[in-house]
């Protein structure tokens, strides 16, 4: 089953023949396993080109960025791909904000978050973590996209701290000690949705100096 529960409609099919674990897809994909990594390769080749985009340094990063981002990854993959997602999302018991208003949240998260925070030009390491906790915990509050909004705002990240004179942050999702990180990374995602980004500014912390 999908870790997430949402109601029938375009974003919420499912490939024939998949179990109801993979979703409707351009590549005809049933495993799960194989989608991860489809999704995954498509990842690294468009994070990949994007460093190679001129000026990235001082792009300002904007709502119409963030889509074309998502539809540079998963654009083969998705025919919905840099759309707004059109289902409600869930999560246990936890609801993101309703679909409808992902338009107008984005909206606002551009004027009132990105154009304060992007192109980021913190130099010291607590104000980038700051920044970069920010961003992420706005973002995936929204949870623009039907998939894929987790990766997108640790890919934002990278690009941020790239804006920054840095490297990107080590997340260590895989591997010895993983599953107790990523369960770290989720509960200060969750702190940063009712605004309280110090968790998430540890984390990133953490990550910039491992």
């Amino acid at each position: 089953m999908s870790r997430y529960v949402s109601p029938a409609g375009a974003e919420g099919q499912f490939e024939p023949g998949s179990r109801g674990r993979v979703l409707e897809n351009l590549l005809n994909i049933t495993s799960k396993v194989e989608m991860d990594r489809a999704e995954l390769d498509a990842l690294i080749e468009a994070q990949g080109a994007y460093y190679r985009k001129p000026r990235l340094e001082r792009q300002r990063v904007t709502a119409r960025f963030i889509r074309q981002m998502h539809r540079a990854w998963l654009g083969g993959v998705y025919a919905w791909a840099g759309a707004y997602r059109s289902v409600e999302l869930m999560k246990g018991d936890f609801s993101w904000p309703p679909a409808f208003r992902v338009p107008e949240n984005m909206a606002r998260f551009e004027a009132e978050v990105l154009a304060e925070h992007t192109p980021c030009r913190a130099r010291e390491v607590s104000a980038l973590c700051r920044s970069l906790a920010i961003v992420h915990a706005e973002l995936l509050l929204i949870h623009p996209f039907r998939e894929g909004n987790g990766r997108l705002a640790r890919w934002l990240a990278d690009i941020m701290a790239f804006q920054a004179g840095s490297a990107p942050p080590e997340y260590r999702f895989t591997g010895r000690g993983a599953r107790q990180l990523r369960g770290k990374y989720l509960e200060a995602v969750s702190e940063g949705y009712v605004g309280n980004y110090e968790p998430l500014e540890r984390f990133f912390e953490e990550a910039l100096l491992s």
